[in-house]
């Protein structure tokens, strides 16, 4: 740090708070690995709904085509029945889809709490910085003084040893 003669009172509060800092960098990086875990699961989650939609659009499609030929009555029964068991894997996929996006929500949530520790965490250590630098500045100013102060007595003892000799 600067002069050899200041040791820093607070030197190993600033290291803990350092060392925190770290591993609450640690945490921020899990946070959003965690985040993008649960945005690709989201994603994957949103193409399994969107090809079972996609599957129903395409038996509702076939079953108004097959009606308009005018097919007998237990096929149209049959396709019809077939559309609602679709209907119902729809409405799964689309609570999937919900649930995801509450668990993407709360990852979300997860990793802003955990920059704001951080940037507190941050903050702490800044301001002991600061005192750190302040403290040296004023310690600095008070070894100073204090050579000063003894270099004056020194040479008051040398003035007064030479004014003695010469009488």
């Amino acid at each position: 740090m600067g002069d050899p003669r200041l040791v820093y009172p607070l030197q190993q509060i600033i290291t803990v708070k350092e060392n925190r800092v770290k591993e609450q960098e640690k945490v921020v990086a899990e946070k959003r690995r965690a985040l993008e875990k649960e945005k690709e699961k989201l994603k994957e989650a949103e193409e399994a709904r969107d090809k079972v939609k996609q599957h129903h659009k395409d038996k509702l499609t076939q079953l108004r085509s097959i009606m308009d030929e005018g097919t007998t009555s237990p096929e149209i029964l049959q396709m019809k029945a077939y559309i609602k068991v679709v209907q119902e894997k729809l409405v799964g996929e689309e609570k999937k889809v919900k649930d995801q996006e509450g668990q993407v929500e709360l990852a979300e949530k997860n990793l802003e709490t955990a920059i704001e520790v951080l940037r507190i965490k941050r903050q702490e250590v800044d301001k002991l910085m600061t005192h750190r630098k302040d403290w040296t500045k004023l310690a600095m100013f008070e070894i100073e003084r204090a050579e000063a102060v003894e270099q004056d007595e020194m040479g008051s003892i040398i003035f007064v040893g030479r004014h003695r000799s010469k009488k």
